[in-house]
C-alpha cells in the first residue's frame, strides 16, 4: 500500500470506535473520504416482538377522572390519542369534549376541552373518534332536528381544522382504518311532539385533506314506498306517518376491516343498515328477528314485584334486540358483528300532560305494561294516566291468546295470571306489535268474549314483544344470528359467584338488576330491561379477539374471548361501583364509584402509555371516566 493511499490515523480512530461503539451516528462511521472507506450499511431494524396470546384476561382498577357532575351526562363517549397520550371524553352536560392527559393513566388529569359552540352557537357534541393525531366530533345543532356538523382537530394543540355538514342529530362517528373516511350516524330523531321527524342517514366523509373535508350522504329515500315489504321481512317501522326514510334512526356504525362496507344499528327499528362506503350507498336493511324468552337458554327475570330473583322461561314473549353499540372483527377471513342488544323504546312527548289526556298530535309513547295491555275492563281505564291516545284509538281493550299464554291461565276472554304482578303484570312490551293483523295490516277484531267479530272492539295479541335482548350477540355480515349470550348476564349476576365493589367484595344477587341513579335496588330493572347492555367495544390481544360489553343500568363490565364466534367464553366482570347502600347525588359523587357506562375504549399495549392494554369507560350518571387495566394470564 502506498502512502498515499494509507489511511489516516484519524481513519483508523474513528472505524476503531465505531467497532466498539456502533450506537455512533452512522455518519461517524463513513472515513475521511478516502478511496477505502468502507459503505456505509443501513441498520436493521428487528421486526417489533409479536403480542403475546394470553390464556384469559381480567379487568382491574387503574384511575379515575371525575367531572363532578352526577346524572348529567357528564362522561360518555371516550376516545384515545397514542401519540399524545391524550383521553377524549364526550361531555354531554356542557356539550364539550374534556381532554385528559393519560401519560399517568392511575391519574389522569383534565387540561382543556374542545368546544362546539364555536362551530354553531348554541351546539353540543355527541361523541368523539381519534385517528392517528386527528380529533372528529359529532356536532348536534341547537335545534336537534337541524342538521349538524363534523368537525376535525389535531389532538396535540386541540386547534380545528376543518368542518362539514352532517345531517340531524349526528350522534356517532368513527374512522375507516386507513382513517382517509369518516362516517357519521345522523340519528335523525323527531322533535318531542313527533310534529318534525327528519330523515335519518350516515354521511361519508373524504377527510383525506383534513383541512377540507367533503361529506356525501348515504340515506334510506330509496326504501320509500317500501314500508310494507320491510314490515313483512321483520323492520320495525311504526312511527306516526314516518316514512322509512323518517323512520330509521341510525344509531352507531361498524366498518369492515378492509374499510369498504360498514353497517349501522337501527335501533327503534331492529335491524342494520348494510353501507358500501365507495359509493355512500345503503345497499340493504337486515332485520335482525326476535328471541324466543320461551327457551331455557333465553330465561329471563320479567317482573320487579315482588322483589325476588325469578329467572325463568316465558313462553310467547320474545325479546327484540334493539341494539345500541355495534363492533366488527375478523375470524377465519370472514366479518363478525358484535352487538350490546339494549333496547329502546319510542318515548316522545311523555313529558306531556296533554299527550296523556288524549291529544295524539303531541306525542307518541310506545312502551306499556302487560297487566295494563290485558285488563278485562279495557284500556278506558287508564285514560289521563299512562294510555298512549295511539293506542286508545287502536281499540278499546286487549285479549291473549288462550293457546300462546294458556301457561299462565289466559283463556279467550280473560287474562288469567298472565297479568299478575309476578309473571307478566310488570313487563313492559310495546303495544305496537304481536297482535293479529289481516293481510293489509289492518288489526283483526274480536269482541269481549274473545270471538273473532268484525264489529269488535278488542285486538288479540299473540305474543308480547319486551325491549332488549339481555345480552349481547354476535352475527355475520348479512345479519344472520351466530352467537348469543341469551341468559348469561342475568344468571351471572344471580350466582354466588358474582361480586361487585373495586374490591369484588359484594355479592352482586344482594343488588340483581338494580338502578345506576338510585339507592341500590334489588330487582328493580327486571320489569323493563334487565342490567341492559348499551356498550361494546372489541380488543385483539395476540391471537384472540375479546368484547368488553358495558352494562348501562347494573353498572360494570362483562368480558368474553370471542375468538371462536360460535363459541364465547366469559372472562370477567368488573363493577367499580363503591357505594350501594346509598342514593347518589352531587353531596356523596366523590364516594359513589363508576355508575351507568355508556362507551368504551381498547388501547392495545403497543399503544397504551403503560405498555399494559387499558380500557377506557365514560359512565354517564357518575360523570367519571374509569381507567382499567387489562390484566393478561399468558398461555
Amino acid at each position: 500500500m502506498t502512502l498515499a493511499t494509507q489511511p489516516s490515523r484519524m481513519t483508523i480512530l474513528a472505524r476503531s470506535l465505531c467497532a466498539l461503539a456502533v450506537a455512533l451516528p452512522l455518519a461517524a462511521c463513513l472515513g475521511d473520504g478516502g478511496d477505502d472507506a468502507a459503505p456505509a450499511t443501513p441498520p436493521v431494524t428487528p421486526p417489533p416482538a409479536a403480542e403475546p396470546t394470553p390464556k384469559s384476561i381480567s379487568l382491574k382498577m387503574l384511575g379515575r377522572y371525575s367531572a363532578g357532575q352526577f346524572g348529567v351526562s357528564a362522561a360518555e363517549i371516550p376516545a384515545f390519542d397514542a401519540a399524545s397520550k391524550r383521553g377524549f371524553v364526550v361531555n354531554a352536560r356542557n356539550g364539550v369534549v374534556d381532554v385528559l392527559d393519560l401519560s399517568t393513566p392511575a391519574s389522569p388529569k383534565h387540561i382543556g376541552t374542545i368546544d362546539a359552540s364555536t362551530i354553531s352557537t348554541g351546539a353540543e357534541i355527541n361523541s368523539v373518534a381519534v385517528h392517528d393525531g386527528i380529533v372528529a366530533v359529532a356536532i348536534q345543532a341547537a335545534t336537534k332536528t337541524d342538521p349538524g356538523f363534523a368537525a376535525l382537530y389535531k389532538a396535540d394543540t386541540l386547534a380545528l381544522l376543518g368542518k362539514v355538514g352532517v345531517g340531524a342529530l349526528p350522534d356517532m362517528l368513527t374512522f375507516t382504518p386507513d382513517g382517509k373516511t369518516l362516517l357519521v350516524a345522523n340519528e335523525g330523531e323527531p322533535s318531542d311532539d313527533y310534529q318534525i321527524d327528519p330523515a335519518g342517514s350516515v354521511s361519508v366523509i373524504d377527510v383525506s385533506n383534513p383541512a377540507a373535508p367533503s361529506a356525501r350522504v348515504a340515506g334510506f329515500t330509496a326504501w320509500n314506498g317500501k314500508e310494507a315489504e320491510l314490515r313483512a321481512k321483520g323492520v320495525r317501522i311504526f312511527g306516526p306517518k314516518a316514512s322509512a326514510s323518517q323512520d330509521f334512526e341510525p344509531e352507531y356504525i361498524a366498518v369492515s376491516a378492509d374499510g369498504k362496507t360498514a353497517w349501522a344499528t337501527l335501533q327503534e327499528n331492529n335491524a342494520l343498515a348494510r353501507i358500501d362506503i365507495a359509493t355512500a350507498t345503503v345497499t340493504d336493511i337486515l332485520p335482525l328477528g326476535y328471541k324466543d324468552h320461551g327457551l331455557e337458554a333465553n330465561a329471563m327475570d320479567a317482573s320487579d314485584e315482588p322483589a325476588k330473583l325469578d329467572i325463568r322461561t316465558f313462553p310467547g314473549v320474545r325479546g327484540m334486540y334493539l341494539p345500541d353499540a355495534i363492533a366488527s372483527y375478523t375470524a377465519g377471513g370472514k366479518t363478525y358483528l358484535v352487538t350490546a342488544n339494549e333496547g329502546d323504546a319510542r318515548a316522545w312527548g311523555e313529558d306531556d300532560d296533554a299527550y296523556w289526556e288524549g291529544d295524539a298530535s303531541k306525542g307518541f309513547v310506545e312502551e306499556f305494561r302487560v297487566k295494563h295491555l290485558v285488563h278485562s275492563s279495557g284500556f278506558a281505564r287508564r285514560r289521563g294516566d299512562d294510555l298512549p291516545p295511539q293506542l286508545d284509538a287502536l281499540a278499546a281493550g286487549a285479549l291473549l291468546n288462550p293457546e300462546t299464554f294458556a301457561y299462565c291461565g289466559a283463556t279467550a276472554d280473560k287474562p288469567g295470571a298472565c297479568r299478575d304482578d309476578d309473571i307478566l303484570g310488570r313487563l313492559q312490551i310495546s303495544w305496537t306489535m304481536g297482535y293479529r293483523q289481516d293481510a293489509t295490516g289492518k288489526p283483526v277484531k274480536f269482541n269481549a268474549q274473545g270471538i273473532e267479530d268484525p264489529t269488535g272492539d278488542r285486538i288479540m295479541y299473540d305474543h308480547l314483544y319486551a325491549y332488549g335482548g339481555r345480552s349481547f350477540s354476535i352475527w355475520d355480515q348479512d345479519g344472520k344470528l351466530v352467537w348469543d349470550s341469551g341468559a348469561q348476564f342475568e344468571r351471572m349476576l344471580a350466582s354466588d359467584a358474582c361480586k361487585v365493589g373495586p374490591d369484588r367484595d359484594v355479592p352482586c344477587a344482594a343488588y340483581f338488576n338494580t338502578g345506576h341513579d338510585e339507592q341500590a335496588t334489588f330487582d328493580s330493572r327486571s320489569d323493563a330491561k334487565g342490567p341492559e347492555p348499551e356498550g361494546v367495544e372489541i380488543g385483539v390481544m395476540g391471537d384472540k379477539t375479546f368484547a368488553f360489553i358495558g352494562l348501562e343500568r347494573m353498572g360494570g363490565v362483562m368480558v368474553y374471548d370471542i375468538t371462536d364466534p360460535k363459541a364465547p367464553v366469559f372472562m370477567d366482570y368488573f363493577n367499580t361501583r363503591a357505594n350501594w347502600t346509598e342514593a347518589p347525588s352531587n353531596d356523596n359523587l366523590a364516594k359513589m364509584g363508576d355508575l351507568g357506562p355508556e362507551g368504551l375504549k381498547f388501547v392495545p399495549a403497543a399503544k397504551s402509555p403503560t405498555g399494559q392494554p387499558l380500557l377506557l369507560v365514560g359512565n354517564e350518571v357518575s360523570g367519571t371516566t374509569a381507567i382499567y387495566e387489562v390484566a393478561r394470564v399468558l398461555e
